[in-house]
């Protein structure tokens, strides 16, 4: 494995760009049966929008949609259908999203979105269908885990965003005795699991470990105040509106997913130490990670 420890620039910001010049994202989550689940998508897509990406649509089962919007009111909104229970009707999901996805330029898919059949549907189909960096997070990967023979299906451009539980799960899932716990073995871990699938990995934690296969680099930032609920999801948001800006510049300034990915993992953490600068390393709200992006990317520009 080549580990990597410079970090790219970002791109400077086209002064004459518009909306259309910076990418859109579509963020699909969220669970409408108990326990409802709503805030994971909404963070996500602030932390896209956060980021500097033009635009972005939240799709999430129709009964959520409202108050979702709420929290990122600047988003737009897709109703994903669903039956009497609440339960996706993932062919009738299926639907709605082809549209959205055909304009997107990142999609992000996980956060929030529950178990069960449909969301394991709908998952593999994105898996292996979409055609722009597509981040699987959270219930997503858990559905990955779940469906037999799950890596034959990931033909998109992906990165997976993994806690250790989760990439247990799925090393477990493809027979693969990989530890995402112990330091000492979390880089080989990453690397062997991008390489077994494809993808890019990024098995977060402290320190998390980026991976394409190849390449690996760790973040040395280690910051406390990180350890807060929805921490994960403002981190696939920003990362699916990096990816959705910079792996398919028109400019030329591209960047491949390894490189987006680690600058998500770097502003993500930068984002929280200016937090705690000010208020310490407890009691960071994960819409406040989101909210800080923009004052961690200003040092990062080009």
């Amino acid at each position: 494995m080549e580990r990597v420890s410079d970090m790219p620039q970002l791109p400077a910001r086209d002064p004459n760009g518009h909306k259309g010049t910076f990418g859109s994202v579509l963020v699909i989550g969220g669970h409408a049966r108990n326990p409802v689940m709503l805030g994971g998508p909404a963070l996500a897509a602030r932390a896209a929008l956060r980021s500097g990406c033009g635009l972005c649509t939240l799709a999430m089962p129709a009964p959520l949609l409202a108050p979702a919007l709420s929290v990122a009111s600047s988003a737009t909104g897709c109703e994903l259908p669903v039956d009497a229970h609440g339960e996706l009707l993932a062919s009738a999901a299926a639907e709605a999203l082809d549209p959205i996805i055909e304009r997107a330029q990142a999609v992000v898919m996980g956060p929030g979105l529950g178990r069960g059949f449909p969301v394991q549907q709908m998952v593999v189909r994105l898996a292996s269908m979409v055609r722009v960096p597509l981040v699987i997070d959270a219930d997503a990967l858990n559905a990955l885990s779940e469906t037999v023979d799950f890596a034959t299906d990931m033909k998109a451009p992906i990165v997976i965003t993994p806690h250790p539980g989760e990439f247990a799960r799925l090393a477990e899932a493809l027979h693969m005795h990989l530890d995402g716990v112990d330091p000492a073995a979390r880089p080989a871990s990453a690397v062997a699991l991008a390489a077994r699938l494809g993808c890019v990995v990024a098995l977060k934690g402290a320190n998390t470990v980026v991976s394409d296969g190849v390449r690996v680099w760790t973040c040395d930032a280690v910051e406390p105040a990180l350890a807060t609920g929805g921490s994960g999801d403002a981190l696939a948001g920003l990362l699916g509106g990096l990816a959705a800006q910079f792996v398919r510049a028109r400019d030329g300034s591209r960047l491949d997913l390894f490189e987006v990915t680690r600058l998500a993992v770097q502003v993500h953490a930068d984002s929280a130490r200016l937090w705690a600068a000010k208020h310490g390393h407890a009691g960071m709200l994960a819409q406040e990670i989101a909210d800080g992006i923009p004052d961690a990317m200003a040092s990062m520009r080009a």
